[in-house]
This record gives C-alpha cells, sequence and structure tokens, in this order.
C-alpha cells in the first residue's frame, strides 16, 4: 500500500506572507516606495506590527499619497512599525515599550483585554513568517 509523501514548506519572509494575506497592499506598496522591502526579505528576525488596508483607509484624505512622495516621512513611519526580534503575542503582553527600528520606543498596554501598541489595537496575532513574526493592527502608527 503507496502512501502520499507530504512535503513540507517553508514559511515565507514577511514580505511575501503580509502579500499573500492580501490585506496589506497599502502597506506592501509602501514598503517598495520606501525601498524597505529587500530589509525585510532579509534574515532578521523581525516583528512587524501591520497596520491593514482599512488601517491606512482611516488616515486623512490625501495621505497616504503624500507619504508615498516624502520618503524621509514614509521611512520613519513604517521603520517605527517594526522592532528587532522576533516577539510573539506571549511575549509582547510581557512588555510596557518595544524599541522600533526608527529608535523610538512604542507603548504597549493591555486595554480591557486588547492589546495595544501606542493607539493601535492589536487584531491577530503570531502569524510566522521565515524571518520573523506579523501582528495586524487596526491603526497606522505615527512616531512622535
Amino acid at each position: 500500500m503507496a502512501t502520499a509523501t507530504q512535503t513540507s514548506v517553508a514559511p515565507k519572509d514577511i514580505v511575501d506572507t503580509a502579500i499573500a494575506a492580501g490585506a496589506f497592499q497599502t502597506l506592501a506598496a509602501a514598503l517598495g516606495a520606501a525601498g524597505l522591502v529587500t530589509d525585510l526579505k532579509s534574515d532578521g528576525p523581525f516583528t512587524v506590527f501591520a497596520p491593514n488596508d482599512q488601517a491606512f483607509a482611516k488616515l486623512p484624505m490625501g495621505t497616504v499619497e503624500a507619504l508615498l512622495k516624502d520618503y524621509a516621512k514614509l521611512t520613519a513611519i513604517l521603520t517605527y512599525h517594526v522592532v528587532p526580534g522576533a516577539y510573539l503575542a506571549a511575549d509582547v503582553v510581557g512588555l510596557q515599550e518595544v524599541l522600533t527600528l526608527n529608535g523610538q520606543s512604542a507603548k504597549i498596554t493591555i486595554d480591557g483585554g486588547s492589546v495595544m501598541i501606542d493607539n493601535a489595537v492589536v487584531l491577530k496575532t503570531d502569524i510566522v513568517a521565515s524571518n520573523g513574526v506579523i501582528h495586524v493592527i487596526d491603526s497606522v502608527l505615527l512616531p512622535r
């Protein structure tokens, strides 16, 4: 009796995982415009607090378009969503803040059972990629 062989497929990197999810088209476009795709495809590991397309849609009209033309500001915002190291949800809830790639700290709080980073609610956690982990958030984080 023949048995089927299972092949294990290595997880995709953070960028490919986000693109495959289909809910991060704006984020993917912004990463491309800022030239950060190659960085987030590197070994890492990274933790990305990834705003979904609805999060970008909450920004005032014209904001995304303006950011796509302002490389420095776009890069500062996007690197504020990335933390060096892989932090699963169980790790994040034990922290009060995380130091982001742009050099600023983002505050971690728990409010009524919801985990928040700054003013964004974490909607989905622990999307594991080959070079880190993604946590989906409902708002775009803005560095101070």
